[in-house]
């Protein structure tokens, strides 16, 4: 829609339901695509899965790059989903395997970072293709996602299987070796293979993962699988990432707005990152979700403030430089606190807190709804943006004030708890003990588990 067609209306500008749908294309895709990744992440292993997504995502950015119309770049754009797909669903599974407890949040967290240098490059890069003489820059800069691609995939060849994923086929020898291998010579393994071997012979135990999350013990992280990526989509993040470039132009940055608020915002996005690698598991998931709620709670209602209070409903009066620059300060506030809390803990809980048996049915799920979940704001939040005008940032406020209620109730405390002894959380939590059931799985070595709740 053009300013005109939208009447000079800052909200309704964008408001174009063919370019919501053609960039969501890839979310579908995705949200396919990561449910049968749960069947090759189980029967192949990891790396395989990781090796098939990176394959896949590199036949897309060869249709893409060499596009002839626009139905090439349709399925070039599915084939990107689908690699996303396994590769969301493969790698923070791996991750959390092969890290030991107390580093488990900072090496999955590191996947998180690395989505937020990725993207941090691609504006960089789609800024610089678009001042390529003779129109096909574009061409270049889908092709170059085939790079990332490219490196995941060789990698993924050279990369061992995790000591899980080897007991859950019956290869304990080689789990055995592996899990000395990865914790070091010299460290005693004895105790967590014997649990890692306790984990498999359930996992064995189990002929349908599908049917088997649904069982009641499986409640407590079958919820936390479904509630956190559908959650982590109903911040707002994509409300904020949207409208910061039209704020940006009223700082009279003109044409380059967008590169402009692309690397502000993925400068915080990125230097926020780390600081959720870092502090992890020092301060545990718990304190970072709460604290990054209550700032993204404040800042989100100061945006929406600040807008309305100058936009007003009709959404025509100008901005003044200084009146902007304040509404991007706290943008950033906003955007630093999704970072550290919302945007990586979201992939790091649900995929440690499931049974080895039902682990990659659980983070398929996990994708799954975080995919659903992206693709349904994406459609939406434009038209919503339209007619809600600044009250939609009062509307994710309270979405995040919800949320950040429910893991103050209901997520515990998982910083320094082995993942094979994961049960233990459950059955000392005040609510979700309830659902375990009293056979003793809870009761195997705790080590220095912190709950929020007892």
């Amino acid at each position: 829609m053009t300013d005109a067609a939208a009447g000079g209306n800052q909200y309704c500008r964008f408001d174009s339901q063919l370019l919501t749908m053609f960039t969501s294309s890839l979310y579908l895709a995705a949200l396919a695509s990561s449910l049968g990744a749960a069947t090759v992440t189980r029967v192949a292993g990891r790396k395989w899965s990781m090796f098939a997504g990176g394959l896949v995502f590199l036949a897309g950015c060869a249709l893409n790059g060499a596009a002839a119309n626009v139905a090439m770049l349709i399925v070039g754009r599915v084939l990107l989903g689908v690699g996303i797909g396994f590769a969301n669903q493969s790698v923070p599974v791996y991750l959390s395997e092969m890290a030991p407890a107390r580093m488990r949040g900072m090496l999955n967290n590191g996947f998180q970072m690395m989505i937020t240098t990725g993207v941090l490059a691609a504006n960089l890069i789609n800024y610089g293709t678009a001042r390529i003489a003779g129109g096909w820059g574009w061409r270049l800069s889908l092709a170059l996602a085939a790079v990332p691609a490219a490196v995941m995939t060789a990698g993924a060849l050279f990369l061992p299987e995790t000591p899980n994923s080897l007991l859950e086929r019956g290869r304990r020898g080689e789990a055995r070796r592996m899990l000395q291998r990865v914790r070091g010579e010299g460290v005693d393994v004895e105790d967590e293979y014997n649990d890692l071997v306790a984990a498999g012979e359930a996992s064995h135990a189990v002929a349908s993962p599908w049917r088997d999350i649904l069982r009641r013990r499986n409640r407590p992280p079958l919820v936390m699988a479904v509630a956190i990526p559908l959650f982590q989509q109903l911040t707002g993040i994509n409300v904020i990432m949207f409208y910061a470039p039209v704020l940006f132009r009223t700082l009279g940055f003109g044409g380059g707005a967008s590169l402009m608020s692309a690397v502000i915002t993925g400068g915080v996005n990125m230097a926020a990152t780390l600081v959720s690698v870092l502090a992890v598991d020092r301060v545990g998931r718990r304190a970072l979700f709460l604290e990054g709620g209550a700032q993204m709670v404040a800042s989100q209602a100061a945006v929406g403030a600040l807008i309305g209070a100058r936009l007003g409903w009709s959404g025509t009066a100008a901005i003044p430089a200084g009146y902007a620059a304040a509404v991007v300060a706290a943008m950033c506030v906003y955007v630093a606190a999704f970072a550290w809390s919302w945007g990586p803990l979201a992939w790091l809980v649900p995929s440690e807190v499931m049974p080895l048996e039902v682990r990659p049915a659980g983070q398929s799920i996990t994708v799954a709804v975080n995919m659903a979940m992206t693709f349904a704001v994406a459609q939406a939040f434009l038209p919503l943006l339209c007619r809600l005008r600044f009250v939609l940032f009062f509307f994710f406020a309270g979405w995040v004030a919800a949320m950040t209620a429910f893991v103050a109730l209901f997520v515990p405390e998982t910083k320094g708890v082995p993942i094979e002894d994961m049960a233990a959380v459950w059955s000392d939590h005040w609510y979700w003990k309830r659902f375990v059931d009293g056979d003793g799985d809870g009761a195997r070595r705790r080590g220095d588990i912190e709950m929020g709740h007892k």
